[in-house]
């Protein structure tokens, strides 16, 4: 699961990930020390929303977080519908693909700059909010051409004094497509990963601290093995 502490970073690298064909829901949490004085607000201000189906049995709510029937936000709730389809699920489309009609919905406790929906990586739907631009309920048409995912979300250009997390941010977890059965990937966010674990590599070489020479060996052999993966994406069109 991808939270997000610092929203726009994580998203960039989130959507890498996903137009790699990982499946992985948004979810919220954070590695803050809450004895410090200098935290901006309180544990909670980032939450995920379950989509149980009105269960909470831990099962349901496992099971909703693992499949990404989600959204997290900081203050903005949004809903979100493609053909028929919500968040965690899987819409199929036949080779070509066709257009389809999307539905969306905000409520939020301060005003929002952006409400948008991403497919792929890029926005392809910016919805104008009202003056108050606390409350829309919109829709509209997408052509889906190829395999990959939507999220929507809303988000503003600076911060809120409401809102103590930063930024007013907001997204759903995707709702995944497949076109004519055709795999999601993309060579060139595949490479991305590949340097990065470059970097990685390199630093964990020239640590002195491990415990022994099969630590760290170990440690290499995974991240070796991870870096595998991404160069073996990179090569495939």
């Amino acid at each position: 699961m991808v939270g997000f502490a610092d929203h726009k970073a994580t998203a960039e690298v989130w959507y890498k990930l996903l137009n790699l064909g990982f499946r992985i829901p948004t979810g919220s949490g954070t590695d803050a020390m809450t004895n410090y004085a200098s935290l901006r607000g309180p544990v909670g201000m980032n939450r995920v929303y379950l989509n149980t189906g009105g269960s909470t049995e831990p099962a349901a709510l496992q099971a909703a977080l693992k499949e990404g029937r989600t959204f997290a936000s900081n203050g903005p709730q949004l809903a979100l519908e493609v053909d028929g389809k919500a968040p965690g699920d899987t819409l199929t489309l036949p080779a070509g693909g066709q257009t389809v009609r999307y539905r969306a919905a905000l409520r939020s406790p301060v005003a929002i700059d952006h409400f948008e929906l991403v497919q792929n990586g890029r926005v392809v739907a910016r919805h104008r909010l009202s003056k108050a631009r606390t409350h829309a309920d919109v829709s509209g048409q997408l052509k889906l051409s190829q395999s990959g995912w939507i999220v929507l979300r809303a988000w503003n250009d600076g911060a809120d004094p409401l809102i103590l997390d930063l930024y007013p941010y907001g997204t759903t977890s995707p709702v995944y497509v497949s076109v004519g059965g055709a795999a999601t990937n993309s060579p060139a966010d595949a490479k991305y990963f590949v340097h990065w674990l470059d970097r990685v590599i390199a630093a964990a070489e020239g640590r002195t601290d491990y415990n022994d020479d099969r630590e760290r060996q170990a440690t290499l052999d995974y991240l070796h093995a991870a870096q595998a993966v991404y160069v073996q994406k990179a090569q495939q069109q």
